[in-house]
């Protein structure tokens, strides 16, 4: 992913896009595995057959209104964000819970919020003013790797500081995090090194095309916060 988004502004009315067949399924497996429940557990709660759960998360399936319901209820979220209703809508929009708490995270748990790989933002200075740019990134070797075009607006000035941003947000438990990395940015074209980066980070841009300039940004200070809520086990 890179600053290829197109958009413009205007008063212009959202347009419903009907969900891909498939994606009720992939919602449905992707939220259990973040609150840590097995298919059993869940297919128990919502009264629905174990092997009937692993077809909707696995294939298209015909779910009848009564099952997304329950299936929403055991998974702590609405029928809409399973259905993908909030799609274009902005992370967040839910209400703040009760009792929330606001913790720092340390170097490890930022590491470990960074992942292998995702999508992050680069921020960072241009003539325009700050600018923050979504990527595709991994981690290879200790430090952020993502792939550009040269010249492009994601690509820094070769020892340039810059910042990189990850979050996550969960809007049904009205919890996240967020972590921010500052280091130095560098152009990587040593042609050994390049092919390490190929066969290890293994990023595909989701704007495709070719992207041939490997960016690296050498960690230098972590910075993280974490929202949690009485509504989620610590």
């Amino acid at each position: 992913m890179t600053d290829d988004s197109t958009g413009g502004a205007g008063s212009r009315s959202p347009r419903a896009r009907p969900p891909r067949p498939g994606d009720l399924g992939r919602r449905v497996a992707l939220r259990r595995e973040e609150l840590g429940l097995s298919r059993e557990d869940v297919a128990a709660a919502a009264g629905i057959a174990p092997r009937y759960l692993q077809y909707l998360e696995e294939r298209p399936a015909d779910v009848s209104p009564g099952a997304v319901i329950r299936l929403a209820g055991v998974l702590r979220t609405t029928v809409g964000k399973l259905y993908g209703g909030g799609v274009d809508a902005p992370p967040g929009t839910g209400d703040a819970a009760a009792h929330p708490e606001l913790l720092d995270l340390g170097p490890e748990e930022c590491w470990d919020r960074l992942g292998n790989r995702g999508v992050g933002r680069v921020v960072q200075s241009t003539p325009r003013g700050p600018e923050a740019l979504p990527v595709n990134y991994a981690v290879v070797a200790g430090a952020i790797v993502y792939r550009t075009v040269p010249g492009s607006a994601p690509d820094p000035v070769p020892g340039e500081q810059v910042a990189f941003e990850v979050d996550q947000v969960d809007d049904a438990l009205s919890q996240g995090w967020s972590v921010l990395v500052s280091g130095t940015a560098a152009h990587v074209t040593d042609p050994e090194e390049v092919r390490r980066l190929a066969e290890q980070a293994h990023i595909q841009p989701w704007p495709g095309g070719e992207r041939d300039l490997w960016v690296r940004i050498e960690p230098e200070r972590f910075t993280g916060r974490r929202i949690r809520t009485g509504r989620a086990a610590a």
